[in-house]
C-alpha cells in the first residue's frame, strides 16, 4: 500500500503540480510513505477509538438484556445509540484530578502508556491476506510481536497505582500485574501452537494457510488445537481484565482497582485501552484458529474476486476478507461480553489457581499433543481423517489416497467392495473423463488403499461390465 500511495502522489506532484512550475522531485522520494503511514495511524485509531464506542453501547444493551432490563433508551432514539457520545461528552466536561501526594508525571502518563499499547498491537495485525495483504506492517515475527506489545500495558496499570498515592490503587495495580503476567505463559504457549502447525510466525502465512473451507481452520487441525482455542480465549479474557478475571478493579472491593484516583478523560483512556485490547486479542484468534479472513465458504474465490482476475476483483475480495475479520472480532468481544454478565467474579487466589493449576498444565500438553499429530501424521487434519461415506473418488491401481483424492468425484459406476462382499455394481454410466484412464475403479471413500488388491477383483467385474456395454477396452 505504501509503495503504490507513493509512486501515486510522485506522480501527481510530477506531472500534475510541480511540471507547471518546472519543479521536479526524486523519483524515489518519501512523501508516499510518509502519507501512507499517517493513514494506517488514522485507520488504526479510528478502528479503536469507534470500536470503544461500539462496543461499551453494546455492553449495556447486551446486560440489559440478561438482567432483564431495558439498557439506553433515551438519547438516540429507541435504542439509545448516541448514549456512549453522551458519555464521552460528560467525561470530557469533567474536571481532571490529582491526589496531593501523586507523582504528576507518571500519573499523567500512565493512561496514555495503557492505550498507546492497545493500539500498537493493531500494527503487526493483517485484515486481509493474498498476494497483497491489508496489514499496517508486514512482520515476520508477528506473532511474537503481537503477544510481546499486548503485555507492555500492564506497564501503565503500574504507573498508575504507583503514582496514585493511593493504597487501594496499589493493591489494584499488584494484583492487575500479577494476574497479566502470569496468564501471558499460557497464553503465548497457546499462540505457538498454530505457529508451530504453520511453521512460520508470520500472520499472513498462517492466515493464508487456512484458506479454503471452514474445515480447514487451525481450530479444527487436530484435537490438541481445539483445546488450545479454549484455553487462549480463557487466557486473552484474562489478559485484558475481563470478568471473571476482573477482581483487579473489582468496584465493590476496590473501588475500581489501579484507576481509583483517575477522573475524566483520563480515566476513559483506561477504557479505551481495554476495549481495544479486547478487540485485538479477538482478531489476533480469528488469525491464528478462525481462518483469519477467510470465510466458512470461500466466497471471494467462488465469485473469482482474486488478484489474478485484476487488481479491482482483488480488492473487493481483500473488503470481503476484512469484514470476516472485524465480524470474528467482534464476535469475540461480544462473547467476553456475555460471559462477564454471566459468571461470577473469582477471588484473587482462585485467578491465580485457574492459571497455575490448569491453563498451564493444559496449554503444555496441548502443545506437545500437536507436536506428536505433525510428527505422525504431518500435513494431515483432524477432518482428513474422518470418512466420508457419501463422498466418492476414483483409485486406479497404485495410486495413493492423496492423489486418488485429488480425482474429480465420481456419481456413477460405483463399485462396492465393503465387508469383503464381492463386487457389485450400482449402476454404469462413466463419465467421459472416467473413461480416458485405464482401469479405473471407484471405490466409496473410507476403503483404505491397503484394500486396492482387494478391489483388483472389483476391476475386473467393472472392466467387465464395462466391456459388455461396449464403452469401454
Amino acid at each position: 500500500m505504501a509503495s503504490g500511495i507513493n509512486n501515486l502522489l510522485d506522480w501527481l506532484l510530477s506531472s500534475w503540480l510541480l511540471s507547471g512550475l518546472g519543479w521536479s522531485i526524486p523519483s524515489d522520494s518519501a512523501v508516499g510513505y510518509v502519507v501512507a503511514a499517517l493513514i494506517h495511524i488514522v485507520l488504526i485509531l479510528n478502528l479503536v477509538a469507534v470500536g470503544a464506542l461500539v462496543f461499551i453501547w453494546l455492553e449495556r444493551k447486551i446486560s440489559g438484556r440478561i438482567q432483564d432490563r431495558l439498557g439506553p433508551t433515551r438519547v438516540g432514539g429507541k435504542f439509545g445509540w448516541l448514549q456512549t457520545l453522551a458519555d464521552g461528552l460528560k467525561l470530557i466536561t469533567k474536571e481532571d484530578l490529582m491526589p496531593d501526594g501523586a507523582d504528576g508525571f507518571l500519573f499523567k502518563i500512565a493512561p496514555y502508556v495503557s492505550f498507546a499499547a492497545s493500539i500498537a498491537a493493531f500494527i503487526a495485525i493483517p485484515f486481509a491476506g493474498g498476494p497483497y495483504p491489508w496489514i499496517a506492517q508486514h512482520l515476520n515475527t508477528g506473532v511474537f510481536f503481537v503477544v510481546a506489545v499486548l503485555g507492555l500495558e500492564v506497564f501503565g496499570v503500574i504507573l498508575a497505582g504507583y503514582s496514585s498515592a493511593s493504597k487501594w490503587s496499589l493493591f489494584g495495580a499488584m494484583r492487575e500485574a500479577a494476574q497479566v503476567v502470569s496468564y501471558e505463559v499460557p497464553l503465548g504457549m497457546c499462540a505457538v501452537v498454530p505457529v508451530l502447525i504453520a511453521g512460520s510466525m508470520d500472520m499472513v502465512v498462517i492466515g493464508n494457510q487456512q484458506a479454503g473451507l471452514f474445515t480447514n481452520w487451525f481450530i479444527f487441525h487436530d484435537p490438541a488445537t481445539f483445546i488450545t482455542f479454549w484455553v487462549y480465549f480463557t487466557c486473552a479474557t484474562a489478559s485484558v481484565n475481563r470478568a471473571p478475571f476482573d477482581l483487579a478493579e473489582a468496584e465493590s472491593e476496590l473501588v475500581a482497582g489501579f484507576h481509583t484516583e483517575y477522573s475524566g478523560l483520563r480515566w476513559s483512556f483506561f477504557f479505551m485501552a481495554e476495549y481495544g485490547s479486547m478487540l485485538s486479542v479477538s482478531i489476533l484468534a480469528s488469525v491464528l484458529f478462525l481462518g483469519a479472513w477467510n470465510g466458512p465458504i470461500p466466497i471471494a474465490s467462488i465469485l473469482g474476486l482474486t488478484y489474478e482476475n485484476g487488481e479491482l476483483t482483488g480488492y473487493l475480495g481483500n473488503l470481503i476478507g476484512l469484514t470476516n475479520v472485524l465480524l470474528k472480532g467482534v464476535v469475540g468481544v461480544c462473547v467476553m461480553i456475555w460471559i462477564r454478565w454471566t459468571l461470577p467474579r473469582l477471588r484473587i487466589d482462585q485467578v491465580m489457581a485457574t492459571c497455575l493449576k490448569y491453563c498451564t498444565p493444559i496449554a503444555a500438553v496441548m502443545f506437545l499433543g500437536a507436536v506428536l499429530w505433525q510428527y505422525n501424521l504431518p500435513g494431515r487434519t483432524f477432518f482428513g481423517l474422518l470418512p466420508a461415506p457419501a463422498a466418492m473418488f476414483a483409485v486406479d491401481e497404485g495410486w495413493d489416497a492423496p492423489r486418488a483424492a485429488s480425482v474429480e468425484p465420481a456419481r456413477p459406476a460405483v463399485v462396492d467392495v465393503r465387508e469383503g462382499r464381492e463386487a457389485e455394481l450400482w449402476e454404469a454410466s462413466p463419465t467421459p473423463k472416467q473413461l480416458e484412464g485405464p482401469n479405473w475403479l471407484e471405490v466409496e471413500r473410507g476403503i483404505g488403499v491397503g484394500d486396492a488388491s482387494h478391489s483388483k477383483s472389483a476391476s475386473h467385474t467393472h472392466n467387465q461390465h464395462f466391456a459388455s456395454q461396449g464403452r469401454r477396452d
